[in-house]
């Protein structure tokens, strides 16, 4: 029979058993990610409140099996919440991926007498959380635009007419139909590459993350977020948008635009309802970007830096503040900014995408003729 480790994830499990555990033991385990040492912080706090005795172990479950073992106290976790990383370290151990590997770090906890294990996670754990939250986000809007637009189904060949009319237009702009059509691609280009990321290069960074033997095919999965993100979810967006008008309602702008359409689409559901529907979607894609954006600042801040933790801590405070600040600007100068940062992400990410044009090639040759030949 398979032995496996005593884990607790919650602390309140750890409080009903308290008659039985004395003491438990806090590890930090996968990619350093943000919030780890608040976590770290708060398991020692209550389970020193709660009369436990913690334990801190070192480096994950490589540290666990090679018994570096701390006590810790609260003076321990104190001043540590904006220090970056995580103060226990972590790293990966393939060993207890394996029975004997978790057979040996029973032991282990059972001859230090940790009664519990407190597994704290890294981008893997965001990882994890955002594959649950974001692909049923994804399908509940999907579901709600498929519906919205088979509802009013008559709408949608004046809304394809409206669209073709408007990028044509040539009085719209000075320059006639080629200048119309240039700003209606530049505008498409920037919102796109806002919503897939594509040439930014971000995408790699948690696709490495990834645990796969085949470069090529980790690739080819993350295009299918391009497909997604732009030709359906953008694309049904917009047609509902247009379909209902609220496109042209000038006091409108942002999320407002969408609710708007929502409201005017769903007519067979109060319009409070349409609008919950639209905030919660959004609030779970928003939270899930300001994890992975934070994710890759981080990650590309410590390479800059040779791992400085300074540097880190300072990013930190900064993408909070603006975090909070962004509610509090216009939509255009929100889409400005973001146009702006991401052309200067782009430039230098695409220099190096030509330089490796080759390497890519090579690779997705190698791929597909090894797959053909099964």
């Amino acid at each position: 029979m398979e032995t496996q480790l005593p884990t607790i994830h919650k602390m309140e499990e750890i409080i009903m058993a308290e008659n039985k555990i004395k003491t438990i033991g806090v590890l930090t385990s996968g990619g350093d990610a943000p919030g780890m040492n608040a976590a770290i912080r708060a398991v020692v706090r209550r389970g020193l409140s709660s009369g436990l005795k913690v334990k801190g172990i070192q480096k994950g479950y490589n540290g666990l099996l090679n018994e570096e073992i701390i006590d810790m106290t609260a003076r321990d976790v104190s001043d540590t919440i904006e220090r970056g990383g995580t103060i226990l370290y972590t790293a990966r151990c393939a060993e207890f991926r394996t029975a004997e590997g978790q057979q040996r770090g029973a032991e282990i906890c059972r001859k230090h007498g940790i009664d519990g294990l407190v597994v704290i996670g890294g981008i893997q754990r965001i990882s994890k959380v955002s594959q649950i939250i974001v692909p049923f986000m994804a399908v509940l809007y999907i579901v709600v635009c498929l519906v919205l637009i088979i509802v009013n189904i008559n709408k949608v060949p004046a809304a394809f007419e409206t669209i073709v009319k408007c990028a044509f237009k040539p009085m719209s702009f000075a320059g006639g139909v080629t200048a119309s059509l240039a700003i209606a691609m530049q505008k498409g280009v920037a919102r796109g590459i806002f919503s897939n990321e594509a040439g930014l290069g971000s995408a790699p960074i948690a696709a490495a993350a990834a645990q796969t033997k085949e470069p090529v095919r980790q690739g080819l999965v993350t295009m299918t977020g391009t497909f997604i993100d732009t030709i359906i979810v953008c694309t049904m967006t917009g047609l509902s948008i247009v379909m209902m008008g609220s496109w042209q309602d000038g006091s409108l702008e942002g999320i407002a635009v969408t609710t708007d359409a929502f409201q005017k689409g769903l007519f067979f559901m109060p319009g409070q309802v349409a609008a919950f529907i639209l905030m919660i979607c959004l609030v779970f894609f928003a939270f899930t970007t300001i994890l992975g954006w934070d994710y890759y600042g981080e990650r590309c801040l410590e390479y800059l830096t040779n791992g400085s933790k300074v540097s880190v801590q300072i990013y930190r405070w900064l993408y909070i503040l603006c975090v909070f600040i962004g509610p509090y600007m216009t939509v255009k100068a929100v889409w400005t900014i973001a146009d702006i940062f991401n052309g200067l992400m782009a430039i230098p990410n695409i220099i190096a995408l030509l330089a490796l044009s080759s390497v890519v090639v090579a690779e997705t040759k190698d791929y597909f003729a090894r797959h053909k030949e099964l």
